[in-house]
C-alpha cells in the first residue's frame, strides 16, 4: 500500500459557525468529535495491520496528539493512523 496524502481546504470560519451551532450544540462536543476520529483513524490502523505489519512504515506505536498555538490562536488535532481510502470518501 503506498503512502497517500490528501488536502482538504475550506472556510474554516463557515465549517466551524456551522457545525458548532447545528451539528453539536457546544464546540467541547465538536473537539471531542475530532479526538474521536483521530482515534479511529488509530484504530483503523491497528487493525488493518494484522494482515500487513508494513503498515506501521516503522511508527508501530500510534498517537493522537492534540496541539495549541495560543499566539496563532490554532488547535491541531495530528495522528498517525489510516484515513478512508479514495472509495470510502
Amino acid at each position: 500500500m503506498t503512502k497517500q496524502t490528501r488536502a482538504f481546504q475550506a472556510e474554516v470560519k463557515q465549517i466551524l459557525h456551522l457545525v458548532t451551532h447545528s451539528l453539536y450544540s457546544n464546540k467541547e462536543i465538536f473537539l471531542r468529535e475530532l479526538v474521536s476520529n483521530a482515534s479511529d483513524a488509530c484504530d483503523k490502523l491497528r487493525f488493518e495491520a494484522l494482515d500487513n505489519n508494513a503498515l506501521y512504515e516503522n511508527q508501530p506505536d500510534l498517537e493522537v496528539r492534540v496541539m495549541f498555538d495560543a499566539e496563532a490562536k490554532t488547535i491541531t488535532i495530528r495522528d498517525n493512523g489510516i484515513g478512508m481510502s479514495a472509495e470510502e470518501a
